[in-house]
């Protein structure tokens, strides 16, 4: 089981990657995640987890891989609704997009099979198709179309998109373009239902899902139904082929109500054997499509995947004391019981109220539940459950049997009833809560009952006198569970104010702060050693008994909502919990090293069943009925048998009269083919020898040619010597031409452009001169108007005004004579570099040209030596062609030779992998076992030296009490005799006096107080000192143990390096064999370019090949030496091991425990 992260709230979408190795998780939280898993290595160990810092959603809603696992989409939900394309290796984010509004949702996104860059979106009123191109997302438009709610779709081969709706229509696009449409009509079946209620409204056809498979697709048509597509005869129709439905629920009030579900998801196996579906009630039903093709009938039904499950909250859970058996209770109205050592529905039934709580009888045979109306007791029989007795109790939270099975309780609101299970009385009452009860629980003999409530109380009641013998009341605190130790001593209970609290004497001694999780289950295992806590946030705690003083426990995410309730099998192996998320959870309780609790006596579970008198007396009349028709049909299956062997015999007979005469008539025919075959030889050899005769003569011809081609080659070649002296003359004239004209123009262009640009810097300074004169009359005029203000204001203004005005229009005449002539400037300046550009390519092109006539100089040369080649090669192809005939034959004897070895070779090769491969697999079960021997050993001589010093110890008590005994019986003796010879004087009071007197004297000396005191004074110096002598040898011991843990640790740390470089030396074996395979295929390659090119000598491939081989035995060889030299290095450590084993125990010296 996979954990999410630590403050997920839940799994919503998966993806399984196309190579079948990653898989991907999105989790909801305070941020959207999604963590993609390594399946094929560690299905436990999260691989990556990507999420976005910017985003304001909690959720995707869904995701999807990429065609080659390299990419991931994912579509987050409300309010953003945005895509996100990562490069999810590197968590790298190359594409965002918002697909939608807040008010149309998004339902699902995928990848093109054939195109990592071509997305599909559907959602209400959305259907978008993508494209990932330059780091962005584009989308691409549909034709007019009107949009719906898209639910979902899937791809086709040819990059066709199939698309449903909440309308029951299904659309085929192509690139945009609607091909193909079908509207889903569904028939509705009356069906006979045992609930009064009016008819449901007719169901709608949504297509709800979708999944293609080789032949077409297939996909939802309404609750409960499944439509098969095949291709049509025309191109871009489907035709629908097969309707699968699920089936009717016979244990339920209501058998129509199974088929009304909603089918959320599909899933088609690899093979296309098998078809699963999931529905909104938590089901998971599957179906054989081969089995489905069998059967003819166009309508099939779907099955269990497993068995069904709860679809709504679960409220109740309660285990069997005599079997493995777990009831639980549920809000979707079905009791259900499971078996938790097999994990199997072993049965369940429907009905028409909610149950709220269960409790099972500790026989197993009888079950009692709480519905809305009424609490029920309920016998098991052996296909169904039935009612027997009805109490007037409604909707009852809490019921429970005692451990004997002789009493159960019940809750009603703030009163605890507590009746007899045989005779059904209420015998006690149990009244003191002011608040719901939320939790009861029976003690171990049952005397006592412990319940808690929403009012603070923790009460303690006898269960025979029915008073409250204990209390604990805290009113803050309201208490939602309980549980009790065996000894019945102690109380845990648990609330609302988040926290563990311990509970003796009706007293609170210790309380255990939770972290800010609220706890809703506490449950004690058997044993007294653990407790488990339940919370609301799904997640399970452990806790050692007693309480540590620090807040110490192991915690483990279980569930997505609150734990409702949590039971420990009475064995202690299995911890069981369910929740409001309607999962139930089966929980292996190991230790620490991994092993499970054994208990003192194991108790085997009953195998007993109820059955009714009338459906024993149905199943034995079935039973004799079946049996009659059994050897009905054994009588007709015999008598049908003998026809048959009688015809198969007649069939024999007149096959083998045919195959007789076919093998005649197929031997005369042989006979022809052989003369044929004859004929055709003597053909085939004249035909050679008249083809080898062509060949000759086409041989000279073509020598012929070949002279006549190398001439006309020759004087062509002069030609060209001759246009090439022409044209190089003719280029050195232009250039020299060339270089003169640009020089001159380059030179009038500069002067002329250098007098215009003195002119108007010029022109500029006398602008400028001018814009200063301005501005100081604009500063006179200023000052004039400032001391004539009072007068004429208005006169001033308007003449101010106008004087602005005109300096405005010079301003803005010169700003733009000024930008003119810097443009005039910028465009002169390009002219220039255009103009030197020009010139750089004349010069590019002049050695170009330069280039080309080497070149030409260099074909010259390369033509003369061909033409010399060819003359040498003319000359030796004649006896190159006779050599090269007995080298090919040469060749073909090399080839077959090879083959052959090389078939060896790799068989010796396959069996030394598969004997590395057992080495070591051997290597890691020997390092297991060698860990486990030294965890055994160790544990079994500390238990051994525990032993010894108590039989020590109790041997040398036994023989000082043994010896006291022996003293006290003499002086006991010795006491009788003077004693009697005291009674003697009894008449006589003086000489009794002093006999007396003297017999104190005799056995009570006054030394005895003195040496009492002296020997405890010396006996409590003895002690001190043997103390002192104990810490110091144990101090010692300590350091030891230091030391040699050191030692092993450095010996483990040897040991691991070891292991290193061997496993890297078989990697390099096994890089080496890849190499010998290369050359070995290399060498068939060779063989095959030999026969084609006819050039390479046979001597040299011969010796190739003949170096492949032995470095081919060398590597096996090498293997095996590797090989044995790891069985010899195991074989030291392990005598090592043994060597200081033996040291240990000769020095009385415990080996240091590793963990």
């Amino acid at each position: 089981m996979t954990e999410g992260a630590e403050k997920s709230q839940g799994m919503l979408a998966l993806a399984f990657s196309p190579n079948h190795r990653y898989l991907a998780v999105s989790e909801k939280g305070e941020k959207a995640t999604v963590t993609i898993y390594d399946v094929q290595h560690d299905q436990s160990r999260k691989k990556k987890s990507l999420s976005v810092n910017d985003l304001h959603a909690q959720e995707f809603v869904s995701i999807a891989f990429s065609p080659d696992s390299k990419y991931l989409i994912a579509q987050s939900g409300k309010p953003d609704w945005t895509l996100i394309y990562w490069l999810w290796k590197k968590q790298k984010i190359i594409g965002v997009m918002k697909t939608t509004t807040n008010t149309n949702p998004i339902y699902q996104i995928s990848f093109n099979p054939q195109d990592n860059t071509q997305l599909c979106v559907v959602g209400d009123g959305v259907l978008k198709l993508l494209r990932y191109s330059d780091g962005n997302l584009k989308q691409t438009n549909f034709q007019k179309f009107e949009l719906q709610n898209f639910l979902a779709h899937a791809w086709m081969p040819e990059d066709h998109i199939i698309v449903g709706t909440d309308t029951g229509k299904l659309y085929l696009f192509e690139l945009a373009e609607l091909r193909w449409e079908y509207s889903i009509v569904l028939e509705i079946r009356k069906s006979p239902s045992i609930s009064h209620m009016p008819p449901p409204p007719p169901p709608q056809t949504k297509v709800t899902a979708i999944t293609i498979y080789s032949k077409g697709f297939i996909c939802s048509a309404g609750p409960g139904v499944v439509y098969m597509f095949e291709r049509g005869e025309e191109k871009d129709t489907f035709k629908k082929t097969r309707v699968i439905r699920i089936p009717q629920d016979p244990y339920s009030t209501d058998p129509s109500h199974a088929e009304q579900q909603e089918i959320s998801t599909l899933c088609l196996s690899p093979s296309e054997e098998a078809l699963i579906a999931s529905t909104n009630k938590n089901q998971l039903y599957s179906i054989t499509l081969s089995s489905a093709e069998i059967s003819k009938s166009e309508l099939t039904h779907f099955e269990f995947l497993c068995q069904s499950f709860h679809s709504n909250v679960i409220t109740g859970l309660d285990i069997c004391i005599r079997k493995p058996l777990v009831a639980t209770s549920s809000v979707d109205r079905s009791i259900r019981l499971w078996n938790y050592e097999t994990n199997v529905l072993e049965l369940y039934k429907e009905f028409q109220e909610e149950a709220y709580s269960v409790a099972i009888h500790p026989s197993g045979l009888y079950i009692l539940v709480g519905f809305s109306d009424k609490l029920r007791l309920m016998n098991l029989l052996i296909d169904d459950i039935r009612t027997f007795k009805e109490f007037t109790i409604r909707s009852c939270r809490e019921c429970s049997f005692s451990n004997g099975g002789h009493l159960f309780a019940v809750v009603n609101g703030n009163v605890i009833h507590i009746h007899s299970t045989t005779t059904f009385e209420n015998l006690v009452n149990l009244k003191g809560h002011n608040g719901k009860i939320r939790a009861i629980v029976w003690n171990s003999d049952d005397s006592k009952l412990i319940s808690c409530g929403m009012d603070g109380a923790v009460y303690e009641w006898n269960t025979l006198t029915g008073k409250r013998e204990g209390e604990c009341v805290l009113k803050s605190c309201s208490y939602t569970d309980l549980c009790i130790t065996p000894d019945s001593k102690t109380i845990f209970a648990v609330g609302s104010d988040r926290t563990l609290k311990e509970i003796t004497d009706s007293q609170i001694i210790r309380e255990v702060p939770s972290n800010d999780v609220a706890y809703t289950c506490v449950v004690m295992s058997h044993s007294g050693r653990m407790l488990f806590l339940g919370a609301a946030n799904g997640t399970v705690r452990s806790i050692k008994i007693p309480l540590p003083v620090k807040s110490e426990w192991n915690e483990y995410q279980a569930h997505s909502g609150p734990i409702t309730k949590m039971v420990v099998t009475f064995d202690d192996l299995y911890l069981l919990t369910v929740s409001e998320d309607a999962c139930f959870m089966i929980w292996k309780i190991i230790d620490k090293e991994g092993r499970v609790l054994k208990r003192d006596k194991e108790v085997g579970h009953a195998e007993e069943i109820l059955i009714t008198k009338s459906d024993l007396q149905e199943k034995n009349q079935l039973s004799l009925e079946l049996k009659t028709r059994v050897e009905e049909l054994k009588m007709e299956n015999e008598y049908q048998l003998r026809l048959k062997d009688m015809n198969y015999s007649d069939k024999i007979k007149e096959l083998t009269e045919k195959f007789i005469q076919e093998m005649e008539s197929l031997k005369t025919k042989n006979q022809v083919l052989k003369t044929d075959k004859d004929k055709i030889e003597i053909k085939h050899k004249e035909d050679t020898a008249l083809i080898l005769d062509r060949h000759t003569k086409d041989i000279e011809d073509l020598e012929s040619i070949n002279n006549q081609k190398l001439m006309l080659e020759y004087e062509k070649y002069q030609e060209l010597q001759l246009k090439s002296q022409r044209m190089q003359e003719d280029y050195e004239r232009q250039l020299n031409e060339m270089d003169e004209s640009k020089s001159q123009a380059l030179e009038e262009l500069t002067e002329y452009y250098e007098t215009k640009l003195q002119e108007k810097g010029k022109f500029i300074e006398q602008l400028q001169e001018e814009s200063r004169q301005q501005i100081k009359e604009s500063d006179e005029t200023k000052k004039q108007i400032e001391e004539d203000a009072d007068r004429e204001i208005q006169d001033i203004k308007i003449k101010y005004e106008r004087n602005l005005r005109d300096e405005k229009e010079a301003n803005l005449r010169l700003k733009g004579e000024t930008g003119i002539m810097r443009k005039k400037f910028t465009s002169l300046q390009k002219e220039i570099e255009d103009k030197q550009g020009e010139i750089e390519k004349l010069k590019s092109e002049h050695q170009k040209l330069h280039g080309v006539i080497r070149s030409l100089e260099k074909d010259i040369q390369g033509l003369k030596k061909e033409i010399l080649e060819r003359d040498e090669t003319i000359q030796d192809k004649e006896k190159r062609i006779y050599d090269l005939k007995k080298k090919n034959q040469e060749l073909e004897k090399f080839k077959f030779v090879l083959d052959y070895k090389i078939k060896e070779l790799k068989k010796q090769i396959e069996p030394r992998e598969n004997d590395i491969k057992e080495m070591k697999e051997q290597i890691q079960q020997m390092e297991t076992e060698l860990e486990l021997f030294h965890k055994h050993n160790a544990q079994l001589e500390l238990n051994i030296g525990e032993l010894k010093q108590k039989l020590k110890a109790t041997e040398a008590e036994m023989r000082k009490e043994m010896e006291k005994v022996r003293s006290v019986e003499s002086i006991v003796k010795h006491f009788k005799t003077d004693l009697y010879n005291c009674i003697a004087f009894i008449q006589e009071p003086k000489k009794l006096k002093d006999s007396v007197q003297q017999l104190y004297e005799k056995y009570v000396p006054q030394s005895e107080v003195f040496e009492i005191a002296t020997v405890d004074s010396n006996i409590q110096k003895e002690f001190g000192r043997q103390r002192n002598h104990l810490e110091k040898s144990i101090a010692t011991l300590q350091k030891k143990l230091l030391k040699d843990t050191e030692i092993h640790r450095a010996d483990n740390v040897h040991i691991m390096q070891e292991n290193v470089a061997l496993i890297k030396e078989i990697n390099d074996l096994r890089h080496e064999l890849k190499v010998a395979r290369i050359k070995g295929h290399d060498l068939e390659v060779a063989l095959g370019t030999l026969k084609k090119n006819k050039k390479p000598c046979a001597v040299e491939f011969k010796d190739n090949c003949s170096r492949n081989a032995v470095t081919r035995l060398n590597f096996d060889h090498e293997s095996e030496r590797i090989i044995d030299l790891q069985q010899l290095e195991i074989k030291r450590l392990q005598e090592q091991n043994q060597a200081k084993e033996d040291a240990y125990q000769s020095a009385g010296i415990l080996p240091a425990l590793t963990t």
